[in-house]
């Protein structure tokens, strides 16, 4: 009978622990809102930051606080729809973004310097003397962008970056990812671009590819809308405003500008 006494105070005290572990736990749950997870399984979980944010759980626990719908750029329209009616909001919409890949310079366009025998990176091969290419500017189609496409969206044809529009998300993780600063995000909308991003003076962009922007500004006086300036020696358009008319593209004399799709 010895035994009762301590069997019977070590069930007291483990009731008695049980009410205060409930009390606490009560007096310092933490409220979720519900929505978070509706919020949460409406984004795309690419996790590529193009909201502004690190991340998708970072972009939904930002919503539920009053961020904006429309921010992310892989689920475009639909998700901007829908993280509206979850949060009783008014649509703003969301434009689909595409990359493009500033460089025509191929390998029938562009000579190399030298044969580049490290790692197969842009990165690595940007690190000697501005890389590989004569063109200081150019894609060095090594395929840094490729690896971090989470669509499958780009390849590597005839030595330079190719985006296949139909599979690009517009999530803009390959932009971050060119050492080159060569991809760049546009709205679908958005047909015409230039090929080039060399900031070499016209004759010397010439020597070194065949399909550079020699910035003689012919496309940007025959934009009748004024979309186009001539910018670190090359032309540039105004994507805010290009109506995509394609006279810029007939006018070029090198072919510098092209059709994106």
């Amino acid at each position: 009978m010895s035994y009762i006494i301590p069997i019977g105070i070590f069930a007291v005290l483990g009731a008695v622990s049980g009410v205060l572990l409930t009390f606490v736990s009560k007096v310092f749950a933490v409220q979720t809102d519900e929505r978070l997870d509706a919020v949460s399984e409406a984004l795309p979980q690419v996790n590529c930051g193009s909201c502004g944010y690190s991340g998708c759980a970072d972009y939904a626990a930002a919503v539920i606080k009053g961020a904006p719908c429309n921010l992310c750029r892989p689920g475009g329209a639909a998700v901007s729809a829908k993280l509206s009616e979850i949060m009783g909001v008014e649509d703003k919409g969301a434009e689909k973004m595409h990359a493009f890949v500033r460089c025509a310079g191929d390998c029938s366009k562009a000579e190399h310097k030298y044969v580049f025998g490290g790692i197969s990176s842009c990165a690595a091969c940007n690190k000697f003397y501005n890389g590989s290419k004569a063109c200081t500017s150019g894609c060095l189609g090594y395929g840094d962008c490729v690896k971090v496409c989470p669509e499958g969206a780009i390849s590597i044809k005839d030595g330079i970056a190719a985006v296949d529009y139909d599979k690009c998300i517009g999530c803009g993780l390959c932009v971050k990812e060119c050492p080159n600063h060569l991809i760049v995000l546009r709205p679908d909308r958005q047909k015409i671009e230039v090929a080039c991003a060399s900031s070499d003076p016209g004759k010397i962009t010439r020597q070194l590819c065949a399909s550079g922007c020699i910035g003689c500004g012919v496309c940007a006086r025959a934009c009748p809308k004024k979309t186009i300036r001539i910018i670190d020696n090359h032309a540039a358009i105004d994507s805010e405003l290009c109506v995509s008319c394609g006279i810029c593209k007939i006018k070029c004399p090198i072919g510098a500008i092209v059709k994106i799709r």
